[in-house]
């Protein structure tokens, strides 16, 4: 291990996996945990939406400034695939090896060769090993790469390509390699995961998912991300809430609820269908929504914007996140006429914001003074005077900490363990809760 290696994975967490493959294809490399000491730096970017793209931009040139001389950079990753010509026109000086979303296997060869390269078909995950990150328990497991979705502000499609799905022998075989290092807890991830199959003409894949992954007995835990309301059928949600694996958690962004604007941002499904998933899936035992709005969306006066946060108000969801509209070249929405100001886009997020942040603390609250199932993750981020944990069912490190203040199990608490704790206090965006067996 006389190379050293710093690697940076922004985005969401499709993205880190790919990294983690990146990571295994250069297991000779010594990895360094900042950029300054590196032989080999890789930026795995973000190309999603405008912030996203300035936070790689910035990272980029933050490790360009600091970097030491005769290292190599290499810029992999959505934003690379997506403006590869402007950025290796632009940043030539900056980065020495290009590529994109295709030839994460490949990372070794490129590296070795001093290579740039953009494969034409999008790299999916089939039988290639990775390097787990932050978890001893949990990984995610990828299930397809592109979209064939047709959402008027989503850029995804035009650099991800189509829908292509994993096979189920291919997410199986994963699955049984993780559990045999001893990871039990699975979140499945895509771009759009009740698509899963589509492409081979199966309509409710994850139905045949979810049956597969119940005849894996080292499985304990899993949830499912990303689901659309337009191939989100009732049976998958019942298939899911009948599950002795797959938990009552509901990951599915709506983007908006207003008939009209749901037609505008080419969502397929209307108000009522959205309703009635959620309801459904609301009426589960213990169930856990978590959903997204965009905010700003060309069209959306005044009225459309009140009928959403009235509705964000009343429906009872567990965790939501607020995009504010991203103009993004390339789709749809882009070429509208009717762009709303930022700055009143900004006013409108920040109303939604709050009301968000109200629902967030009341479903802490619920868990008050119950006796819930978690997991300890180390040491928590308010520091060594807290353990960190999270309960089962939430997904990990998206949808917050437990911070265990004491211990009363006569046992040694230990990372990756399941216990049972008492939630005794809500603090600030936390639960507080004590160890009891």
């Amino acid at each position: 291990m006389s190379k050293k290696l710093h690697l940076v994975s922004l985005g969401c967490t499709k993205n880190l996996v790919d990294s983690e493959i990146m990571l295994s294809r250069l297991r000779d490399y010594q990895i360094v945990d900042t950029p300054e000491s590196a032989d080999v730096i890789i930026i795995n970017s973000c190309g999603f939406i405008n912030i996203a793209k300035e936070e790689s931009l910035q990272t980029l040139f933050s490790i360009n400034g600091v970097r030491k001389k005769g290292s190599l950079l290499v810029l992999a990753g959505c934003l690379s695939e997506r403006y590869r010509e402007e950025l290796q026109k632009e940043l030539k000086d900056e980065v020495d090896i290009f590529t994109g979303v295709s030839d994460y296997d490949k990372i070794d060869e490129l590296i070795e060769k001093r290579e740039s390269r953009f494969s034409k078909k999008t790299f999916l995950i089939d039988n290639q090993e990775r390097i787990v990150t932050n978890s001893n328990y949990h990984t995610y497991i990828k299930l397809s790469e592109g979209c064939n979705q047709k959402c008027s502000f989503c850029a995804i499609p035009s650099f991800k390509g189509k829908l292509q799905s994993r096979s189920l022998r291919s997410i199986a075989d994963e699955v049984k390699r993780m559990a045999e290092r001893g990871y039990y807890d699975f979140s499945f991830i895509s771009q759009d995961s009740s698509s899963y199959l589509r492409d081979f003409s199966i309509s409710d894949g994850l139905v045949k998912l979810i049956e597969e992954m119940e005849g894996c007995t080292k499985i304990r835990s899993a949830r499912i991300h990303y689901l659309y309301p337009t191939t989100t059928s009732d049976l998958l949600i019942d298939r899911i809430i009948n599950s002795s694996i797959i938990h009552n958690y509901f990951d599915m962004p709506i983007q908006h609820i207003n008939d009209k604007m749901l037609k505008i941002m080419k969502r397929g499904a209307d108000k009522k269908r959205i309703i009635e998933q959620l309801t459904k899936m609301r009426s589960a035992k213990e169930s856990f929504l978590r959903t997204s709005f965009i905010v700003g969306h060309p069209g959306e006066g005044e009225s459309e914007f009140e009928e959403m946060k009235n509705f964000i108000e009343e429906f009872d969801f567990d965790r939501i996140t607020i995009f504010a509209y991203s103009d993004e070249e390339g789709t749809t929405a882009f070429k509208s006429g009717e762009k709303i100001a930022p700055e009143e886009i900004e006013r409108r997020v920040d109303i939604l914001n709050e009301i968000v942040e109200k629902k967030h603390k009341k479903s802490l609250e619920k868990e008050l003074n119950r006796e819930i199932k978690v997991t300890i993750n180390g040491e928590s981020s308010e520091g060594e005077f807290f353990i960190g944990a999270k309960k089962d069912i939430w997904s990990y490190e998206i949808d917050g900490e437990i911070l265990i203040n004491e211990n009363k199990s006569n046992q040694e608490l230990k990372v990756g363990k399941e216990y049972i704790a008492k939630v005794t206090e809500v603090v600030g965006d936390k639960l507080l809760a004590t160890i009891i067996k």
